[in-house]
């Protein structure tokens, strides 16, 4: 899968902009503060209809215009057009000019991994953020499991306002409430089986992995969850003996909306115990584990994305990390360096200089 041109009207700093990627390797170079990463957030929004920095939509919109546009063309067995359009009032999403009624019809058409530098705070980070991370990209390979979390989302909304209103009044029955328990363990087994499949999947490259970007060391994924090793019965069971706790809190307080999951490196976890370049050789490790899982599910790579991932590594991780760039993979870098590819006489790629949301040049190395 790779994209083969993208055409912004009032996104960010672009006012308009189309471009023609290489099929492989593609490097927004440039100063910090130009519109780099702009770029890559486009191709992040034509794939998942969302930014991945945590902003409202209405952002996205260059602050002279009403309206943005996101257009591509991806190549993946035919060539398909994507298209999105942001305004205040929403957004609107196009393949082929045809209009898609529902987003989640729309996600899972471009697969696409992220390195932002924000994931170097991801092992630290609030479950929250990791919870997300998962349900991104197992949204890329399954629309069922985004069904299933939306359904649990639901109904544990639902079970939340129910307990506030026993809290209020203890004289009701408890008998809906059962019926919102019974569901909510239905779609809650539903996401656990699909993200502790999705971990222990990660778990078969991202040693091997971690091991060639650091030349040491032996890393895992810890999948933390309520329902695990625990069947229908148990999973009741087991709510209501909360159920006293979740009534004095008003809140469900067991379920996969409290999952985690820890960075094992030789036995002890990496929050706790890891340095920061440890850390980071983690997170990139896992997501070169990902483009392999999409690999094996999808029979295809995704667009891999490295936002100023180069920025902190010394020359020696540089060279690790590149080496896992095939040619069956179409990835965006950004950097202020270019001269950390001039090196690479083995590698083709096209080069764009940005500056002030324009490109001032394009490189050429074949």
């Amino acid at each position: 899968m790779w994209i083969g041109y993208l055409k912004l009207l009032n996104f960010r700093n672009y006012e308009a902009i189309e471009l023609q990627f290489h099929p492989t390797l593609n490097i927004f170079f440039g100063k910090n503060g130009e519109g780099k990463t702009n770029l890559v957030e486009s191709i992040y929004v034509l794939g998942l209809t969302r930014s991945f920095r945590l902003v409202n939509d209405n952002t996205l919109i260059h602050q002279k215009a009403s309206i943005a546009k996101v257009e591509g063309n991806i190549h993946h067995r035919y060539e398909t057009n994507y298209k999105i359009i942001i305004s205040k009032d929403g957004k609107k999403v196009k393949i082929n000019n045809n209009k898609v009624l529902r987003l989640s019809d729309y996600i899972s058409k471009i697969n696409i991994i992220l390195f932002h530098p924000n994931d170097l705070k991801f092992v630290k980070d609030t479950p929250s953020i990791r919870r997300k991370s998962l349900n991104i990209d197992i949204s890329q390979l399954n629309l069922e499991y985004l069904k299933y979390l939306s359904c649990y989302n639901k109904v544990l909304k639902q079970r939340n306002a129910y307990l506030k209103q026993l809290m209020v009044n203890g004289n009701q029955s408890t008998s809906y409430l059962d019926i919102l328990t019974n569901k909510l363990i239905e779609y809650g087994l539903k996401v656990y089986h699909e993200r502790k499949n999705f971990v222990e999947t990660l778990n078969h490259y991202i040693s091997e992995i971690y091991f060639k970007i650091a030349t040491k060391g032996n890393l895992s994924l810890q999948y933390i969850s309520d329902y695990e090793g625990l069947d229908y019965d148990q999973l009741y069971a087991l709510y209501q003996k909360s159920l006293k706790k979740d009534l004095a809190f008003g809140k469900t307080n067991l379920g996969v909306h409290t999952d985690d999951f820890n960075f094992i490196l030789d036995d002890f976890d990496l929050r706790d115990y890891g340095s920061e370049g440890q850390q980071k050789n983690a997170i990139i490790a896992m997501k070169f584990a990902e483009l392999e899982l999409f690999k094996k599910q999808k029979g295809y790579y995704p667009i891999l994305i490295l936002d100023d991932l180069f920025s902190e590594l010394d020359e020696e991780k540089i060279e690790n990390i590149l080496s896992f760039l095939s040619d069956d993979i179409q990835v965006f870098i950004t950097t202020t360096n270019i001269k950390n590819f001039e090196k690479m006489n083995q590698k083709h790629y096209r080069g764009f200089h940005i500056e002030n949301g324009k490109v001032l040049e394009v490189l050429e190395h074949e």
